[in-house]
């Protein structure tokens, strides 16, 4: 039984730390105009694999089109794509490495009329604000009713989220009775970084002498110091959370690998102890 709980958990172990490479991946993908809907009638789109702000090399833009992932480029195996609204239906598009490598997935869609969302398709850093609003294909922002997972968070031409947070995640959509309503779309809300704690290097202390001709002249003061290292980069907390339960879970495996351990030692003792007696019994009845 514990021999299985420990393998169930070492399964676990394993699990997590493939989530966790996967969710530390540096390069996420770019897109502008930062939305997700968009009419056929609008401006092209541009998609681009981004790592610190730069294009990353080596990183392709895929896209998901009949259930088979393909090159957006028109190049393959290019870190940029040029997406034509006219022309394309939309779909799920993310950055890849031919190691298999992945950011983060996002969803385009691509109407010829009613009603779109504009949200915003990169994640938005938790503090900040957020606006969406409703759009008809002619352009016009009109007042509607905005949805979240199903509930209503308000109506008017536009629908502002101050300071958003974690618990602002989740998938919205606008309603009007006479357009009817747009189709939904996922708003992601990433924590900021941890922040960093710098501490400053202690002054050094200088001794003054005196004698009787008078105090020695100051010394001189130490030449600059280098600069600091660069700090190292942080981790967000959902990352900090999962190596922790990492650690948990195997300081339990440890323990309970032990216990099995020495359970089975204890349980050969009574045996060798048995066989030393009846050894005893038989050497004494030749004696006798």
């Amino acid at each position: 039984m514990k021999t299985s709980l420990c393998l169930l958990l070492l399964l676990g172990v394993s699990g997590l730390l493939t989530l966790d490479l996967s969710a530390a991946s540096p390069v996420s993908l770019d897109i502008s105009p930062n939305l997700q809907q968009f009419f056929t009638g609008d401006s092209s789109v541009s998609l681009r694999c981004v790592e610190d702000g730069q294009t990353a090399e080596g990183w392709t833009v895929k896209r998901n089109r009949g259930g088979a992932a393909e090159d957006c480029g028109a190049n393959g195996s290019d870190p940029t794509c040029l997406l034509d609204l006219s022309a394309s239906p939309g779909g799920g598009f993310w950055c890849q490495t031919s190691s298999g490598q992945r950011s983060d997935h996002v969803d385009i869609t691509v109407l010829d009329k009613g009603l779109i969302l504009e949200i915003p398709a990169v994640p938005v850093k938790a503090g900040r604000d957020v606006t969406l609003r409703c759009r008809r294909s002619n352009g016009d922002i009109i007042a509607a009713f905005f949805f979240m997972d199903g509930q209503r968070r308000g109506s008017g031409p536009e629908l502002a989220l101050r300071e958003v947070q974690r618990s602002d995640e989740g998938s919205y959509w606008c309603s009007t009775d006479r357009f009817g309503k747009s189709p939904p779309s996922f708003l992601r809300v990433r924590d900021p970084p941890l922040p960093h704690t710098i501490t400053a290097a202690p002054l050094p202390l200088v001794s003054v002498k005196t004698d009787a001709a008078g105090p020695s002249p100051p010394a001189a003061p130490p030449p600059p110091s280098s600069p600091p290292p660069p700090l190292p980069q942080s981790i967000s907390v959902q990352q900090y959370l999962c190596h922790l339960l990492v650690i948990c879970l195997y300081c339990v495996c440890s323990v309970l690998m032990v216990q099995m351990c020495c359970r089975r030692s204890s349980g050969n003792q009574p045996a060798a102890s048995m066989e030393t007696r009846q050894l005893d019994e038989v050497t004494m009845e030749h004696g006798c």
